[in-house]
């Protein structure tokens, strides 16, 4: 179910999936308007001349008209879409380029187009006129201009869409956008229960004997069947251990994950090897499809890096691009996170490797801060975002990672801003910051670890 689940995904996101099915929704739509035709007298189309009056040379020049002008079109958006994503790959990061190929404004106008010149194409066929017996199909053929007089619109939209979509304020919200909505979606969500104390002490003085499985493809890991493998554990009696997180590369025949059973020292047999397998989803590139959260922090990121170099230098968007990451640590801050040891029937049954508040936030603030740390604007909007986590988590240990932060702020301070103003900017700040960090928990604010 799982690579069921990422095969659609990437079938949804490719470039040419929705506008076959529009093609072939086209072809269907022409030959049972034809036959439509073909079965009624139509008398009541001589009763409006101006709309349906046209003969089989004007019906077929209207056509071929209508067909010549949507493929130039469709070459067109084709030739706009893909110097957009060159664009984008050049100007921010080639990791955001399966958001713009899965747009589905996109999708339907490219679709939309070109369904229009194979519809004309199939009417075009049909029409006689003279010593061919004269059949002319006038609802198709006035859909056909229909769809002509449609197509200005869509074209209008499409060119608006390019132009919006391109922006970096509108790039950086959706990778955003996203990313939480993933969050949303995945860490309230309990695999399993907690393992508890008893669960815990069981698994430290079981005597274990750990196999590895080894991958059998590489790839970056895109997302686990966190259920199937707890099932799995569950009825073998074992307790399996993940050598990986979600986004890591795996290369093949590496161990992908350890097993171990409770009652038997024995290896997994071939069989259980591929089962385990089957439950993970291994890939040419990382995707927030599934469960790789980071993934959308490390699209984000890029952009900042990108914006930050010395070819670009574009602070503005490095700005927006922390405010956003801001964002979203801060809805990380006061929810649980997933915990690794996961448990069914009193027993531990997985030992996943997750990522934390602590790396989450070294995922957002360390590599820009390191690219920007001469930047005053950075340095004080890194600590804007910070004091904005803080209002989230009261968290003693989260709360430290915060300070961890701000002291390493403060030492990029010192060594890399050489004037005395900037360095008072950036104190005064920190000192802001520290001291809202020193005050109490609010009440309101869920406390988790």
């Amino acid at each position: 179910m799982n690579k069921l689940k990422s095969w659609w995904l990437n079938l949804n996101a490719s470039l040419w999936f929705v506008p076959t099915l529009m093609v072939v929704a086209s072809l269907l739509l022409a030959y049972a308007l034809v036959i439509l035709d073909a079965g009624t007298s139509n008398k009541w189309t001589r009763d409006y001349p101006l709309l349906f009056g046209a003969g089989a040379d004007g019906a077929r020049g209207m056509l071929s008209a209508i067909a010549s002008s949507a493929i130039t079109v469709a070459a067109l958006i084709f030739s706009l879409t893909l110097s957009t994503l060159a664009t984008v790959s050049g100007q921010y990061t080639s990791r955001i380029l399966r958001n713009f190929m899965r747009d589905r404004a996109n999708q339907v106008v490219m679709g939309f187009f070109v369904s229009i010149f194979v519809y004309c194409l199939v009417v075009l066929r049909t029409i006689r006129g003279g010593d061919e017996g004269g059949f002319i199909p006038p609802l198709a053929v006035s859909f056909a201009l229909l769809m002509a007089l449609v197509s200005i619109g869509m074209l209008i939209f499409f060119i608006h869409h390019i132009a919006t979509s391109i922006q970096a304020a509108n790039i950086i919200a959706e990778a955003a956008e996203e990313t939480i909505e993933s969050m949303t979606r995945i860490f309230p969500k309990q695999v399993g229960e907690e393992a508890d104390a008893e669960a815990k002490e069981d698994l430290r003085t079981a005597d274990l004997s750990w196999h590895p499985v080894g991958a059998t493809t590489s790839g970056y890991v895109q997302g686990v069947a966190s259920e199937e493998l707890l099932d799995f554990a569950s009825q073998q009696n074992a307790v399996v251990r993940l050598e990986h997180r979600l986004g890591d590369f795996v290369t093949l025949d590496t161990p992908l994950l350890s097993v171990a059973y409770y009652a038997a020292h024995r290896s997994p047999t071939d069989q259980e090897q591929r089962q385990l397998n089957g439950y993970f989803t291994i890939d040419t590139q990382r995707s927030i499809d599934q469960q790789d959260v980071a993934f959308g922090f490390r699209q984000i990121v890029d952009i900042a890096l990108k914006a930050l170099s010395p070819g670009i230098n574009d602070t503005t968007t490095a700005v927006m691009c922390i405010d956003r990451l801001g964002a979203m640590v801060a809805f990380l801050a006061s929810r649980e996170l997933h915990q690794p040891l996961r448990a069914r029937d009193g027993q531990v049954r997985a030992i996943a490797r997750t990522r934390d508040f602590n790396d989450f936030v070294c995922l957002a603030f360390d590599q820009i801060r390191s690219s920007g740390d001469d930047n005053v604007a950075i340095l004080l909007r890194q600590l804007s975002a910070l004091e904005t986590i803080a209002r989230r988590t009261g968290s003693f240990t989260r709360r430290q990672t915060l300070r961890q932060q701000c002291d390493l702020i403060e030492k990029a301070t010192d060594t890399t801003l050489t004037r005395e103003y900037e360095q008072h900017q950036v104190r005064h700040r920190l000192d802001q910051v520290r001291a809202f960090l020193a005050k109490p928990l609010l009440p309101a604010v869920p406390q988790v670890s």
